[in-house]
Order: structure tokens, then sequence, then C-alpha cells
């Protein structure tokens, strides 16, 4: 098998990729603790929002900039870890990376305040993140945005937008802006897992190669100039996706399938815990405050 050094330094490595992510966690780290006292109602970055947010920038360029970003357009398997990486993942962390009071100045925007409002609405949130997922892995849909740079940077941006809109009602932690509590964060949760999962089926069993871009060798070349220069491409004799693959071409897909469900299952089953024993200690204050009002004064702050 071919190793992937024949694709050249930038192709496997993004290096203006990284300049750009360096970049913002510099912007980031200047904002948040260098010239934070000039902004009113500030507050000192916690060592948990640094942790986060920085995790967040390592992992983006681990999966969009690193090889693995590479061998997403050379395996199926690696596209799928890809998409859930980065959508179930990064994204949330992302959120609670981001102080809070530079969330509150940001929708304090008026146009931003009322889209945003408008996007994280539960149900809003939860039918078009779902269904922009399910709608891009539709084999036409899919092979004809993985083919075109401009709507395949596009989509994807989109998507991760979306997916931020998707997280926010269950992970913010701005007390004015929790639009679910309790129960009701247990029954989003599993109904993102159960809306997902139509899309990760079809493809787990389906009984053929459904995506040209990762069978087709003409198509797959012409996914491959997303992420690799046309110049290195032209000098290399590139016969098809079986060249770097040891997987047939079913079982690549089945395994992306499988895996998109299985880091789904756990990410949705970790926040799932921390949601339920957080309700759990606040409904235990509760009970409590009842016998002795005297105890949890800030009950309205779990």
């Amino acid at each position: 098998m071919p190793v992937l050094d024949i694709f050249g330094f930038r192709a496997l490595w993004s290096p203006y990729f990284l300049l750009v992510l360096i970049a913002v966690l510099v912007g980031y780290f200047l904002l948040t603790v260098t010239f934070q006292r000039k902004f009113s109602d500030s507050e000192q970055l916690t060592k948990k929002e640094a942790v986060l947010f920085t995790v967040a920038i390592v992992l983006l360029y681990i999966i969009k900039g690193s090889p693995i970003d590479l061998m997403g357009h050379l395996m199926f398997y690696a596209h799928m870890i890809q998409m859930a990486m980065l959508y179930l993942v990064i994204a949330p962390l992302f959120i609670v990376g981001i102080p809070k009071w530079i969330w509150r100045k940001v929708l304090n925007i008026r146009m931003i305040k009322h889209v945003f409002r408008f996007f994280t609405n539960p149900l809003i949130a939860l039918i078009l993140f779902n269904g922009m997922f399910s709608f891009y892995h539709i084999p036409l849909i899919f092979d004809f945005i993985k083919t075109d740079m401009w709507l395949h940077a596009s989509y994807t941006s989109i998507l991760f937008i979306i997916s931020v809109f998707m997280w926010w009602p269950l992970v913010n932690d701005i007390p004015e802006q929790q639009s679910l509590n309790g129960i009701k964060k247990i029954g989003y949760i599993f109904a993102n897992g159960i809306l997902i999962t139509p899309a990760c089926a079809l493809i787990i069993f389906a009984d053929s190669p459904m995506y040209q871009t990762f069978s087709d060798p003409s198509s797959w070349l012409e996914a491959l100039r997303l992420c690799v220069p046309t110049t290195t491409l032209s000098s290399l004799n590139l016969s098809g996706p079986e060249m770097f693959n040891s997987l047939p071409l079913i079982q690549d897909q089945q395994l992306g399938g499988v895996l998109m469900k299985i880091i789904q299952e756990v990410v949705y089953g970790t926040v799932l815990a921390q949601v339920f024993f957080k309700w759990y200690r606040k409904d235990s204050a509760e009970s409590e405050q009842e016998e002795n009002p005297s105890l949890y004064p800030n009950l309205a702050e779990y």
C-alpha cells in the first residue's frame, strides 16, 4: 500500500490552517487574559475554560489539518470519524470553552440575539442539525458536495454552526439562556440519538457502496483535489481508493456508519450522565430546602 507521504507536506499537515488556528488561540488568550479588564462586566478566565478551548483547537487541527483529513478523502470510515468528532465533540467544547461574558456580549447584539434565539430553540435545532446531517449523506448530494471545494467548505461550516445551535440548550452555563431543564434535557438527548440513527442505519446496512467519491476512481480523484494540490495529483499515478484501503469498499462504508454511531452513543451517554446527576442533585436539594429553607439559598443557580 503506498504511504501517504506521496501527497506531500502541504496535503498532510495543512500548514496554513495550522497558522490560522494558532492565531485564533493567541487571539483568545489576548482577549480573555491580557485585555480582559478593558471590557465591562468581564470575568477572569477559568482554568476549565482555557483547557477546553485549547483542547477544541487541538482536536480541530487533528481532524481537519493532520493526515486524518487526507485519510477522510481516502477511506469512508475516516470521514465518519471526522464528522463525529467535529459535530459531536468539538462543537460543545467550543461552547463551554468560551467565557460566559463573551457569549453575553455577542448575544446582546440585536441581530445576533434574535437569530440565535430562533435557531437555538430546541425543536428547531434538533430537526435542523439531524436533517442537514442526514441530507448531506444522501449519495447524490454527498458526491456533489464532496467534489466542489467551495460548496464543501460552505456546507460543512454551516453544519458546524448548526451543531453549535443543537448543543447550546444542553451545555451552555448561562442562566438566562437556559431553555431546557432536567427531564427535558434527557428527552432532548434521546431525540437526538433517535433522529441520527436512520442515516447511520442506511450506511451500515447498505448491500453495496453508496458513494462514488469513495468507489469510482474519477470521482475519487476529483474529491481529492479538495485537500491535495492539483500539481501534486497530476504527478501521481493513482488508480483508485483501493490503493490506500485494505478493506473492501462495502466494509469500509459499514465501518464508518458503525463508528459514527458508537462515537455518538459515547458522547450522548456522557452528556446524559452529567445532565441526570445534575438534575438529581437539584431535585435532592429542593427536597432538603423544603425541610430546611436555610439550606441551598442559591438553589436557582443549579
